[in-house]
């Protein structure tokens, strides 16, 4: 995959060119950047073209971290609520 293919929009590009970017608006670009993804689009093999490109130089910055946690597999899904909440036991 290429890297055009990976950020279409350039948008983690121009993440990485925000002096003092802070994690939060990096997780505001991601979505950003998953939303525009198309549907049939594969991200991890995205993930992992941006991250040689731009994580690899500069590990400090927080749209790194983001996307490496982009990778990671996500909490295993816990029930909230339902009736035990409601009545308590």
């Amino acid at each position: 995959m290429e890297l055009s293919e990976a950020d279409p929009k350039g948008l983690v590009r121009e993440s990485y060119a925000i002096e003092g970017i802070t994690a939060g608006e990096c997780r505001s670009i991601f979505m950003d950047w998953a939303l525009s993804l198309p549907v049939d689009f594969h991200a991890p093999d995205a993930l992992r073209v941006l991250i040689a490109e731009y994580a690899m130089q500069h590990p400090d910055h927080p749209m790194s971290k983001v996307l490496n946690d982009g990778l990671s597999a996500p909490d295993p899904a816990r029930r909230k609520g339902g009736r035990a909440a409601r009545v308590g036991l």
